[in-house]
Parts: C-alpha cells; structure tokens; sequence
C-alpha cells in the first residue's frame, strides 16, 4: 500500500470493506441461488435437461449477472455495517481525535469503490454479456421463451439511399415475404426489386424467390425478372429481430456500434439499447456515490444502534435500484433521453452525498 501514499489504516479500512463486500456478495448470491433453484425446481426436473447445463449453461453465467445487478446493494450494506463497527468500537472517534480530517478518512474507502467500480466496468463491457448470451438462450429454451421470431412491416435503410421493406420475416424457417428493396440516387428513384420471398443464407447472403426487377434510366424502363437469385444485401436478422435481453448479449464496444448502425438505418425502438449503453457507465460511478452515502451515515453513533444504520442503508440501496428502473422507463416512453434517464440516479444521489459528507463529523 505504501506505493499508493496509503498508510496501516488504510490497509486495514480497505481489507474491511473489500472483505465485507465479498462476504455479504456471496452470503446474498447463495441465497438467491436457493430461492432461484426452489423456484424453477419443476422446470429443472425436465427430463431432457441435465444437470451439466444447469450448472454450466445457466448458474455459472446466473451469478455474475446477479453480482453485477446488486452490486450497489451489497457497496452500500458492507460500508454501513463495517463502519458503523468501527464507530461503535470509538475506532472513528480515535483516527479523527489523531488529526485524521474526515476527507482523509475517506480516501481508502474511494480506493475500495474504485477496485468494485472497475471490476463492475469489466463485468458489464466485457463478462457478462458473454455469459448472458448462454443464460438467456437457456431461459428461452426452458422457460419462457422471449426471443422475436417474427415480424410484420418491417422498413429500413440498409444503407445509404437503399431501403428494404419485408411484408412478413419469420426467423424459425429464415424466410422473408413480399420483400421489396428500393435504390435511390439523388432522392429519384433507380431501381425496385420485389419478390414474393426472400430466403437468408449467410452474413449479408440472401437468396430473392420469384422476383422482379425494374431500373429507371430517366425516361427508360428495363425489367428483368427470375426464378431464383443470390444476391448481397447488408442486413441480417437481428438487425431487425429486437427482443427486450438482446442488449444484454452484447459487449459495450458491439453495444456502441449496433446503436450507431441502427440510428443509420432508420431503427426507432432501440431504446432499450441506449439506456443499456448509458446505464453501464453511470454504474461505474455508483460505488462511489453510495460508499460516500454510507461513511457520512455510520461514521457517527447513533441511538438504534448498528441495526437503525443497516435498515437505512437497505432502504437507500433499494431506493437506489428501484429509481435507477423507474428512470429507465422515462427513456422508453421518450420524455427524456436514454443518457439522462440513465444518468438521473447518480445526479440526485450525488446531491445527497455532498448533503451528508457536509454534515458528517470532522
């Protein structure tokens, strides 16, 4: 620690709060596993599931997922419960009756949030959309299936000046109908393809079914017609298959470029998408709004004692969570954008913080 300018005492706070963070984590995370298990018990007694895809496929990426999900929680209770024993053992009274201000006592408390902040940055860009990848085609599959398979009046812009519309695209058997693409130059349009199917290959490889195409050259029509054709059309099916999870799967760098490319093509209802992105990096900021809420609340005794400490702390961390997905919904009904819906929590909290950091002890 000495590298970092950190002295014994800021050892011994940081090993506190990163041990009791650790064991609350894993004390909560066995405790939803026993709930979660209890619950799908009907569901995991199938006989065509085993007992390796349950582990594997669904409890092995189920648990970063919950981590990640409460992680602001258990930040706040571990710092509450610690501190709130160390006020109780005088130990706070005695750091600052040394000549410790209160902005240094906090300095190894930041460096904890920093190290669980950086871990939920890893977790969130890189991890867990990995895993959710599994876990979710695991719920589809075994419980409820939420993933799009079809969709109806489907219009978008493969690129610039080319505009594809489907009719109807069922994903079960890859087929699109009534397809119609549409090329334009200069706001005139130059060619018109219809078909009445279209049948997808591979990455950008589509197949056009009884079709007819018509090109425009000023005043000249030529139309040619086929049976079958393979042609190159840059889209593919979950460009426009949006189910409510598909966010989660994606890693934030995937994340950032889907949202870019799909604001290229004219894709509306990817909010859910933006408020994923931007609800990633406001995460990051969380471990330290809550670690200062929660030093400013238990560096002081109080009557009640640790319990009254602990049952505030919950109270603020679940207010936390539930505002974080009311905010959210403010995004997805399009009062305010997905960058402010994600960032309201922190911005309010952070009021709070400053409030009691400001009345906290000397």
């Amino acid at each position: 620690m000495r590298f970092l300018g950190l002295k014994r005492i800021d050892g011994y706070i940081i090993k506190q709060f990163l041990g009791t963070f650790i064991f609350a984590m894993c004390l909560l995370t066995l405790i939803s596993v026993v709930f979660d298990v209890n619950e799908k018990i009907d569901k995991f007694l199938k006989p065509e599931l085993t007992l390796k895809e349950i582990i594997f496929d669904y409890y092995f990426n189920f648990i970063p997922w919950f981590f990640n999900m409460v992680s602001p929680l258990i930040t706040f209770i571990a710092v509450i419960f610690f501190t709130s024993r160390l006020a109780a053992n005088s130990e706070i009274i005695a750091m600052l009756s040394s000549g410790m201000s209160f902005r240094r006592l906090i300095v190894p408390y930041f460096v904890s949030a920093a190290v669980i902040a950086l871990a939920t940055a890893l977790l969130n860009a890189f991890v867990i959309p990995v895993g959710n990848v599994k876990r979710i085609d695991f719920q589809n599959k075994y419980f409820r299936n939420r993933a799009v398979e079809t969709v109806r009046n489907m219009q978008l812009e493969v690129e610039p000046g080319v505009i594809a519309y489907f009719d109807q695209y069922i994903d079960r058997s890859r087929m699109g109908y009534r397809f119609s693409l549409d090329h334009f130059e200069d706001k005139k349009l130059v060619s018109h393809l219809t078909a009445k199917e279209i049948k997808y290959d591979t990455l950008y490889k589509w197949q056009i079914i009884d079709y007819v195409i018509r090109d425009f050259d000023g005043m000249y029509e030529r139309i040619s017609s086929g049976s079958r054709k393979d042609t190159t059309i840059r889209i593919i099916p979950s460009d426009f298959l949006i189910a409510v999870d598909d966010c989660e799967t994606m890693t934030t760098p995937e994340l950032s470029e889907y949202i870019s490319r799909q604001k290229k093509r004219g894709i509306a209802n990817i909010q859910t998408f933006e408020i994923e992105y931007n609800k990633r990096y406001a995460a990051i900021m969380a471990a330290f709004i809550l670690t200062t809420i929660g030093v400013s609340l238990s560096s002081k005794k109080m009557k009640g004692g640790m319990g009254l400490k602990i049952g505030i702390g919950i109270g603020l961390s679940f207010s936390y969570i539930l505002f974080t997905t009311i905010s959210s919904t403010f995004a997805v009904s399009g009062l305010v954008s997905p960058m402010v819906a994600a960032w309201i929590p922190n911005i309010l909290y952070s009021g709070v913080a400053v409030i009691l950091y400001v009345k906290a002890p000397r």
